[in-house]
């Protein structure tokens, strides 16, 4: 089973990328973040005339979550965080698909810092630590897929000295990132591939993608159960260089059967 996360970055203006990343790869189940579309305006027809369920968590102008399914029904299971701090943003959507608990998360940016935004950020991120924890208690197989918006080391950011004053890099966030490793998750690109470069975001500007000039932003982490079945992971990074592209590239798992 594959298992992919990608921030579209507007989901009905970049339609012709999801609709042509979807044909190519053929993903599992996919989480998607960043619609930035209101609840009635998610492109639901063209996307089960690729074969996928759907279920989504639309958001005028802003934020927005989606799972999508080729492998069977998607059971919706929550949408929003327990005790949010602003349950008026669309970021969590979780539901049981074949056979796997996904939680598909987009985590607040928290730019600039410090201040409110900042704040929530912080929040939000707490709030989602105390949820996965219920999560792992349930001892269920349960992947948590997303833009984290959080560079967890040094590895995981072109140039790191640039990025001090950033949220995305903010020592506080960084901990908060390792709190919830330390529950027990597997952060699935580093479990395999330790030392690699591995960058799933690359800016508009400064020529970046051309450049490699990344961050690893976007990730899947697996519960213990789920761990054991992992078999592969890695960047669909020539998304990135399509026409009218998202400033994010595909990440994805492969799992064995049980």
């Amino acid at each position: 089973m594959k298992i992919a996360t990608y921030n579209v970055n507007g989901v009905n203006g970049r339609l012709p990328v999801l609709l042509r990343w979807l044909e190519e790869e053929a993903p599992d189940i996919v989480c998607l973040q960043e619609l930035k579309a209101p609840q009635e305006k998610f492109p639901e027809a063209p996307i089960r005339d690729l074969g996928y369920d759907a279920l989504w968590h639309g958001q005028k102008s802003w934020n927005g979550v989606a799972l999508l399914s080729r492998v069977g029904e998607i059971h919706e299971t929550r949408r929003g965080l327990p005790d949010d701090p602003d349950p008026s943003q669309s970021r969590y959507i979780e539901a049981a698909v074949s056979g796997i608990l996904v939680g598909g998360l987009y985590l607040p940016n928290g730019n600039p810092r410090p201040g409110p935004k900042f704040e929530y950020k912080l929040a939000w991120f707490e709030c989602l630590i105390a949820h996965a924890e219920t999560l792992l208690e349930s001892g269920l197989p349960v992947v948590l897929a997303g833009d984290f918006n959080v560079m967890p080391t040094e590895r995981d950011v072109y140039k790191p000295e640039r990025w001090r004053d950033d949220a995305l890099f903010a020592p506080e966030v960084r901990a908060l990132y390792v709190q919830l490793l330390e529950q027990g998750w597997a952060d699935s690109l580093r479990s395999l591939h330790p030392d690699a470069t591995i960058y799933t975001f690359w800016d508009y500007f400064r020529n970046a993608f051309a450049r490699d000039a990344g961050l690893r932003i976007d990730q899947l982490l697996l519960s213990p159960v789920l761990a054991g079945r992992l078999v592969d992971a890695g960047v669909d990074r020539q998304v990135r260089g399509w026409a009218k592209t998202s400033d994010h590239a595909p990440a994805w798992i492969r799992l064995r059967d049980h």
